[in-house]
């Protein structure tokens, strides 16, 4: 059973309203950069990962939306101060724009991801759809939604027509083999496999029924907290490949609509 964090129902919904707050203002700069046709600045932090000064300018926000209205929380965002525990004490774990690449090539699959955690549990969530419209959100026992309504999970039970998502390792190539190896176990079982390049979407993908299952190898904190909490309340189950439950510090995740988690787990372990 999943933990649930010593907080008051007042707390929860007070850090919801401030991650809401911070991911509205974040969105809304994006999406004006997005529209403006200006030219992005970016740079490479690595050979395949990308940061643009809409990545800074959106992480920025947040943080400052954060702070006004919660102040003394810590922050830990992919760009700004990333070096933070997302396990200890009360935390905002924030991407602020989750699939750069996506943005920058102008393919419409990004958003905003920004999880509340409290001694490393998630106790609010919102991914904000930003290229395709939809604001997911969750708090700790009180349900997911997706713009007002409750979501949840996929009921299908049938691997044959289960759609699942998944992540390239593209920091790391020498995971390559044995990713590929699992999708080629499971692409013969499913109705299909999908690639869209935003951790976050993909598992709010998960908790609105759109993806029976989904799994990526060694993400990072702010690539999955938001997303595990939706998932969770919107009835599906997340955990590591050995089926413990996923943790907030990052590493490989595997999130279904839960009557599907075994088979998935089974498959991706070769079991």
């Amino acid at each position: 059973m999943t933990p649930r964090p010593n907080a008051t129902p007042a707390d929860r919904r007070h850090w919801l309203d401030a991650a809401k707050a911070a991911a509205q203002t974040a969105a809304d700069f994006i999406a004006a950069e997005a529209r403006s046709h200006r030219h992005i600045t970016w740079e490479a932090k690595s050979a395949t990962d990308f940061v643009s000064h809409v990545d800074l300018g959106a992480e920025q926000r947040i943080r400052d939306v954060l702070l006004e209205r919660v102040p003394g929380i810590r922050i830990v965002g992919e760009e700004l101060s990333n070096d933070a525990d997302p396990e200890g004490g009360l935390v905002a774990i924030v991407d602020p724009l989750d699939g750069t690449t996506n943005f920058l090539h102008g393919f419409p699959n990004y958003g905003v991801s920004i999880c509340v955690a409290l001694d490393g549990i998630p106790v609010a969530g919102v991914v904000h759809d930003v290229a395709r419209g939809g604001v997911c959100t969750a708090s700790a026992g009180d349900g997911a939604f997706v713009d007002g309504e409750r979501m949840h999970v996929s009921t299908n039970t049938d691997p044959a027509r289960a759609l699942i998502g998944t992540g390239f390792p593209f920091r790391d190539v020498s995971y390559a083999d044995r990713y590929l190896a699992m999708m080629k176990r499971l692409m013969p079982q499913t109705a299909g496999m999908r690639r869209a390049g935003s951790a976050a979407l993909d598992l709010s993908d998960v908790a609105r029924g759109r993806f029976e299952g989904f799994w990526e190898l060694w993400l990072n904190s702010w690539d999955l907290a938001a997303g595990v909490l939706l998932v969770r309340e919107a009835g599906g189950r997340v955990t590591d490949l050995d089926g413990r439950d996923a943790r907030l510090a990052g590493g490989t995740i595997v999130a279904s609509n839960g009557v599907l988690h075994d088979w998935l787990l089974d498959t991706l372990n070769d079991r």
